[in-house]
């Protein structure tokens, strides 16, 4: 275990979408702020997309666990996490249920769409607003998504009574252009993609993970010439990074250097076969949250978007370190599980955290609000 010989409370580059590692980079940020605020808005549909291992399941705990902490101060939600969505018609909705706990013991379809919409309904007069999040969307088959489309037809005269979040990988947007699929095309209200990072953003991210794993040395393990290979390497997807690193620091504890070198890296990356052969193209960077033709008023408007979403992921990850002990959350729970054990566990030992998680989900979307006017695009 390298985490004594390095200083580290735990591992920092764990295969996890833990929101404590969340690191705002500029894709991220965005992402993470039209998410929120479209299923704040009750907005309908949302679209996020994005390479493998750029992170996109981490957006999505991250403002799930945003909104989970929200709902303690009185604005409930419900959610149901479809982690794999190939299923049948009668599966799917059969899951939905299962996963907002709603008790139908019958096995009709008229039935069971008849039990969603009174949850839905009911939660709507409560104040709450729920939530469908379908990860790895791009495994639907055509007859799923019109089934999605269906379901998105729950609504009352002011607002969406459902609000759905399809994440996947971009060949999910071709899958949505085709002909058959137009009606659904039309209902996606918000769209935000991610991307590779960049290298300052490669060199932020590891910093951020060291730190947020207990790291306080003066001197990182990770110099400049061996974060610029780690790049090189990993073309600044994060999974890719998250690996290779992990690798380093366990090849350098045997090798008992506090200082990777990049032999080190050499020997880590054709462990992993990253030597072998080339990943895929970084893809262009562009501006984070701004729409076409983005002047002072949009700066300022990133400006203010990014202040919110930073208070909002501090005081996340400042209630994480109230988390109960591993034993409490299990590794068989599921993501909706884990998140209502952490916010049980923390919710009244941090009571200022409730008012700065409101105040700064109000300001995020107040400024989104001000930002219609200019599509998001990344």
């Amino acid at each position: 275990m390298y985490t004594t010989y390095y200083n580290l409370r735990e591992e920092p580059f764990r295969l996890t979408s833990d929101p404590r590692f969340f690191h705002l980079a500029e894709p991220h940020a965005a992402a993470l702020a039209t998410l929120v605020e479209a299923v704040m808005r009750r907005k309908g549909f949302l679209l996020m997309t994005g390479p493998i291992g750029t992170g996109k399941t981490t957006v999505v705990h991250t403002a799930l666990q945003i909104l989970t902490e929200r709902a303690a101060t009185g604005h409930p939600i419900s959610s149901a996490f479809i982690l794999n969505p190939t299923l049948s018609r009668e599966e799917f909705l059969e899951m939905i249920l299962t996963e907002f706990e709603i008790p139908c013991t019958a096995t009709s379809k008229p039935a069971r769409l008849s039990a969603l919409q009174r949850m839905l309904l009911e939660t709507q007069r409560k104040g709450g607003t729920s939530l469908l999040l379908v990860d790895e969307a791009h495994l639907l088959t055509p007859e799923l998504l019109e089934e999605i489309r269906l379901l998105s037809n729950a609504d009352t005269y002011q607002e969406k009574l459902l609000q759905i979040v399809l994440c996947g990988q971009p060949e999910l947007l071709g899958i949505l252009h085709k002909p058959e699929l137009r009606a659904l095309r039309q209902r996606v209200a918000s769209t935000c993609s991610l991307r590779p990072l960049s290298f300052p953003e490669v060199r932020a991210y590891i910093a951020e993970r060291l730190h947020s794993a207990g790291f306080r040395g003066a001197n990182s393990p990770f110099p400049i010439p061996v974060l610029e290979e780690i790049f090189r390497l990993t073309q600044g997807v994060p999974r890719l990074i998250n690996l290779l690193c992990d690798a380093c620091l366990a090849l350098g504890c045997r090798a008992r250097r506090p200082i990777l070198d990049l032999s080190i890296l050499e020997d880590a990356a054709t462990e992993l076969g990253l030597n072998e052969k080339p990943v895929a193209p970084v893809v262009a960077q562009t501006s984070v949250v701004a729409g076409n033709g983005a002047g002072e008023r949009e700066v300022a408007g990133d400006t203010v978007i990014g202040s919110a979403l930073d208070l909002l992921v501090q005081a996340m990850k400042r209630r994480r370190a109230l988390v109960p002990e591993a034993n409490q959350i299990h590794p068989d729970m599921s993501v909706k599980e884990q998140v209502a054990v952490t916010v049980n566990a923390i919710h009244g030992k941090d009571p200022d955290g409730d008012q700065v998680i409101q105040s700064a989900v109000n300001v995020l979307i107040q400024a989104m609000k001000l930002r219609r006017g200019s599509p998001m695009e990344l």
